[in-house]
């Protein structure tokens, strides 16, 4: 299918994924990457929905504003892209990630080490951002975030069993941070696919047509399943760390959460034994 007269004009972004560009309309470039995007949007707003008239607000939107922050900068990049908006999409990560590790690092620490860790962080961010912006370097951003992401988990997962006495509702929660971390892999995996089974994936787009060939545009999908893994996590760190973890957290968070909650909920023998 040929593409539409762009309306922004010849890509300046390193890299493109395996949508093919301007071909739903002329204002979009990759339009299921972009719409995708979204998702992350609406489980940001979602939180900060929750937590508007909780103690301590002002500190638990900052991750929610990131989740947001990460959809508005992945979608503009994948609308237009522009080098710029591919370095804003790049930047939001560890604008999500930094202040998560932050929260984790500095629960329960003294205000010299809250200091110091908020100090270390900062730094780290700047470095990492001049050199990936200023130097066109990609490694260093690639393994910076991917070594957060694991901090946050292994940190968040180490955490639960003094957090959360209850046995039954820790095993619940657990549970629950170990599906957030299957959905990150999950998508990274169909993100390996989309690069590497290109074409393909889009000889078996051609042929499925509209509206089905949708379903694999694999890079979509990347964002829907990293999107769910993050609030995950966002969600995990902010009940941990607010001391709100009890029974009825997982019925207020946004779906699917509480689906698989049900789901991945342990036994009641559990419960008798806790």
């Amino acid at each position: 299918m040929a593409s539409l007269n762009a309306f922004w004009g010849p890509q300046t972004s390193y890299l493109n994924f395996c949508e093919e560009d301007y071909v739903i309309t002329r204002y979009v470039a990759e339009f299921i990457n972009t719409f995708s995007s979204l998702v992350y949007m609406l489980f940001g707003i979602y939180g900060l929905i929750q937590v508007r008239h909780k103690p301590n607000a002002g500190m638990r939107r900052v991750s929610y504003c990131g989740l947001i922050g990460v959809g508005l900068c992945s979608a503009g990049y994948h609308m237009t892209l522009k080098y710029h908006t591919q370095m804003s999409d790049e930047l939001s990560m560890h604008l999500l990630t930094t202040p998560l590790l932050y929260r984790i690092l500095t629960f329960q620490a003294t205000p010299e080490r809250t200091r110091l860790i908020g100090a270390i962080l900062l730094t780290m961010f700047t470095i990492v951002m001049v050199v990936h912006m200023v130097m066109d370097e990609f490694i260093v951003h690639a393994v910076s975030f991917g070594l957060a992401v694991w901090l946050i988990a292994n940190r968040t997962i180490r955490m639960i069993p003094n957090q959360i006495p209850d046995l039954w509702f820790r095993k619940k929660i657990q549970r629950l941070s170990f599906f957030g971390c299957f959905c990150f892999l999950f998508g990274y995996f169909v993100w390996l696919i989309d690069e590497f089974a290109c074409a393909y994936l889009t000889r078996i787009r051609h042929a499925t047509g509209l509206p089905f060939a949708f379903l694999f545009e694999f890079h979509g999908w990347w964002h829907v399943f990293t999107a769910i893994g993050g609030y995950i996590a966002v969600v995990t760190v902010d009940l941990i760390t607010s001391g709100e973890v009890h029974e009825d957290s997982t019925s207020r968070l946004a779906w699917p959460i509480p689906l698989m909650a049900k789901l991945v909920e342990p036994s009641r023998e559990s419960k008798k034994q806790g």
